[in-house]
């Protein structure tokens, strides 16, 4: 190839480049710019999408209580339940801003009834529902007295895994208490997917205030306290209250 034909190449070259650099040029200049966001501003926004129209109702009773206050925890379930907005008896729920996000671990709630399981303890109705044949129960207690009116149905109660037995604790001499135990609520505590941020139920709007304490007592054990930022309660219906926690 000579010199000449060589440098016609380069210069053809070199020519494309320049054009192709013009049009990107204009492309650029045509193409409008989108305005970044500062973090203020951002933040603004988000809180206007996520702003909500409170009913008279809610804003009279966020007006009861100082809502940037931490109040203590006796104090705090005996806001929620003044606050309460509903006419059916409400949850009472605890929403806690932690660290750690998945599995936080197991609980059992000494004062939070299971919902999914009906436990009975053996009478003379239980005993006439049986014998026609009506097994309206998941769990039955009997006690060493009434176990022997069991026997004939055995054959009924057993393959189901319902008869009464000491191995389990459904055969004692303290069915009330026996009761309470198995009706306490097991479960596992974890955290949204994609926030450190529990939500659960811990009591009722009617319950016992104290009950209510030793259920969130229970679940700030098994959180840790010094590793939960914020924790606020509240009724199903109702506003939210800050509860102080102590490290």
């Amino acid at each position: 190839m000579s010199k000449t034909t060589q440098a016609n190449k380069a210069k053809a070259v070199k020519k494309k480049l320049v054009v192709e650099d013009q049009v990107i040029d204009q492309k650029a200049q045509e193409t409008p710019v989108k305005e970044v966001k500062t973090e203020t501003e951002v933040t603004e926004s988000v809180t206007k999408k996520a702003s909500r129209v409170r009913s008279k109702k809610y804003v009279a009773a966020r007006r009861l209580y100082d809502t940037n206050k931490l109040h203590p925890l006796s104090q705090a379930i005996e806001l929620v339940k003044k606050t309460s907005l509903s006419k059916f008896d409400g949850k009472i729920e605890a929403h806690v801003l932690g660290m750690d996000m998945g599995n936080i671990g197991e609980i059992i709630f000494p004062h939070l009834e299971l919902a999914s399981k009906k436990i009975v303890i053996l009478n003379d109705e239980i005993l006439a529902q049986i014998k026609d044949g009506k097994v309206n129960f998941d769990i039955l207690i009997a006690t060493t007295v009434t176990m022997p009116k069991l026997l004939p149905f055995a054959k009924i109660l057993g393959p189901q895994g319902l008869m009464p037995n000491p191995k389990n604790g459904t055969l004692t001499d303290k069915p009330e208490e026996t009761l309470k135990k198995l009706s306490v609520a097991k479960t596992i505590i974890k955290s949204e997917k994609k926030a450190p941020v529990i939500h659960q139920i811990v009591g009722t709007v009617s319950q016992k205030t104290e009950e209510i304490v030793a259920n969130i007592n229970e679940l700030i054990k098994v959180v840790k306290p010094i590793k939960i930022k914020k924790l606020v309660l509240c009724a199903t219906m109702g506003p939210g209250v800050k509860c102080e926690v102590v490290k």
